[in-house]
């Protein structure tokens, strides 16, 4: 939801404003892949195949759908974001997501990186901490046929034990520590990918062996904070998909 502190300059699409609106979506895609996403060191084929497919101009509010193929984050409303693209790839990639797999993404926002991650063939379960988040990305997701992304409103420091364990945890705002429920609810050989922190972050990658869990840092990150369910307003959890 939110980008890589990096001095690259912004990336300019003033020729472009707009014409997701026309229909040229594909092109802004294209454009989007080679110029923020690629070029940038991103490798896995299949990740920038599913970059080029999810119409992220679906996943933005109307009124930000011309600048929905640029080089940042944008707002979607209740003080949260849609990631920087670059950073959903980099995500995406550092989770090696195998065709069904099973996935737990925390904090679904708009919807957009569990459409990516339906694409690279995964389950998704994916939890927002905002109903009226959690309920606008179902509909989205719904809406353009990613019938294998479940998601619900919650708690996501709780994960989703019913489902667990599972092959990839994707989280998608910083908590100040790595919630030991996520941690106990990856299988071995998984993968969390998560940024950690508070004033300062870095995003990280957590690989659960036989013997325990390892830790590699990546790189700077700036994603809201993580919000547990007792700081915001109460929150329902809606019943298992069936």
């Amino acid at each position: 939801m939110w980008q890589r502190l990096l001095s690259v300059p912004m990336l300019v699409y003033a020729a472009l404003a707009g014409s997701a609106a026309r229909g040229d979506a594909p092109q802004e895609r294209e454009r989007m892949v080679d110029d923020q996403i690629a070029a940038r060191g991103v490798r896995d084929a299949r990740v920038l195949a599913a970059m080029r497919r999810v119409p992220r101009h679906e996943f933005v509010p109307q009124e930000a759908r011309d600048a929905a193929y640029r080089d940042h984050p944008l707002p979607i409303g209740h003080g949260q974001t849609i990631s920087q693209p670059y950073i959903v790839a980099v995500m995406s990639e550092l989770a090696r997501v195998e065709p069904g797999d099973r996935v737990l993404e925390v904090g679904t926002g708009s919807g957009y990186q569990a459409a990516v991650l339906a694409e690279l063939g995964a389950e998704v379960y994916s939890i927002e901490l905002v109903p009226e988040l959690a309920a606008r990305a179902a509909a989205t997701l719904e809406r353009l046929g990613y019938s294998a992304v479940h998601a619900r409103a919650g708690d996501g420091y709780r994960g989703w034990p019913e489902r667990a364990p599972f092959r990839v945890i994707v989280v998608t705002a910083a908590p100040p520590t790595v919630p030991p429920r996520l941690l106990d609810q990856l299988a071995v050989g998984g993968r969390l990918v998560i940024p950690v922190g508070d004033a300062l972050q870095e995003l990280q990658v957590h690989t659960r062996g036989e013997d325990g869990v390892t830790v590699e840092s990546i790189f700077p990150v700036r994603f809201v904070p993580m919000l547990r369910g007792s700081d915001a307003d109460p929150v329902p959890e809606a019943p298992d998909p069936q």
